[in-house]
């Protein structure tokens, strides 16, 4: 009895990981619903879905601190423990699955070619050669969302999202393979270095510091607006978050007003939401949000949640 029960508990640490709040989670798995929600993450790494046309999956995508070339972290625990107050929720009575995705280990060709900080630090004429990182997320995406339509999960009630350049990649994937999935939800979307900061957006004006931005950076910039011409022309029908004061693209996000079928939610100009401080860490939320790349880290974003699920259920009619 003793040997069968050992048996049973090396199963189970091998298909579930419970990590602490300071740790980062380089896996793929499923957020596990837990009550300790507020101090540690639980990942299911087995992929497995039971009673799959009553789940809707989310497929959750991590930013990055470089751009084409590997990264050591994918998701930090911050940034998850609100996606726990959404796995476990139901709508129209289908249970909704969130799945991390980790592409940290992913590099692009020109990332491998120049190095961690060469296309920041090089004049890079462009155009890209070859296949970026950012293509191999898209199609490492579409492979995941592949499996889970095997596993019997309805495409309708897949969804794309994910933050920063994992924002960005929920862009570049709803323009090519809106077919394949249910929707997309885009948080803080940015790959491109902290341009809005960096070319003082705010002081000088958009065209002003895009036109610095081209001049000093020329191949990433054109590399940028190739992108967001790919991203314009797919005019996919996905929600998106987007704020003021995130100093990555916080004020370089209004070409997307002018894609028909996007859902923009621009967030306060402060550091609340309906009249609420953002606090982001400690056990019991204790510190005050910093910067409004990461406002959709911090507890006054669950006041979106309603608005996300309204999302959710439109695209699964």
């Amino acid at each position: 009895m003793k040997k069968y029960l050992g048996l049973v508990l090396i199963s189970l640490l091998l298909c579930t990981n419970v990590y602490a709040s300071k740790e980062s989670i380089k896996k793929d798995g499923f957020i596990i619903p837990t009550n300790k929600w507020k101090d540690k993450i639980e990942i299911e790494e087995k992929f497995e879905v039971k009673n799959p046309k009553d789940k809707i999956i989310i497929i959750y995508n991590h930013g990055s601190s470089v751009n084409d070339v590997k990264s050591k972290d994918c998701f930090w625990i911050r940034e998850l423990r609100n996606w726990t107050q959404l796995a476990g929720q139901k709508i129209n009575d289908k249970e909704i699955m969130v799945y991390i995705h980790c592409q940290g280990q992913l590099e692009g060709d020109l990332g491998a070619k120049l190095g961690k900080i060469g296309m920041w630090m090089k004049k890079w004429e462009g155009p890209y050669p070859g296949t970026s990182k950012m293509d191999r997320r898209v199609e490492g995406n579409l492979e995941v969302v592949k499996k889970f339509v095997n596993l019997g999960v309805p495409k309708k009630q897949i969804f794309i999202s994910g933050h920063s350049c994992g924002g960005w990649a929920t862009l570049r994937f709803t323009a090519k393979y809106m077919s394949e999935v249910g929707g997309g939800i885009s948080l803080l979307p940015a790959c491109f270095w902290n341009l809005s900061k960096k070319y003082k957006v705010k002081k000088v004006g958009y065209e002003k510091a895009m036109e610095k931005f081209h001049k000093k950076y020329p191949g990433m910039a054109q590399w940028r607006q190739d992108q967001i011409d790919i991203i314009i022309k797919g005019n996919a029908p996905i929600l998106i978050f987007t704020h003021p004061l995130d100093h990555y693209e916080g004020l370089t996000s209004d070409w997307m007003d002018n894609v028909p079928n996007f859902q923009r939610i621009v967030i306060s100009e402060n550091k609340k939401i309906n009249g609420k401080s953002c606090n982001t860490a400690g056990s019991d939320w204790q510190e005050p949000l910093n910067e409004g790349h990461i406002i959709n880290k911090a507890d006054c974003f669950m006041h979106y949640y309603p608005l996300i699920k309204e999302y959710i259920a439109s695209r699964m009619k």
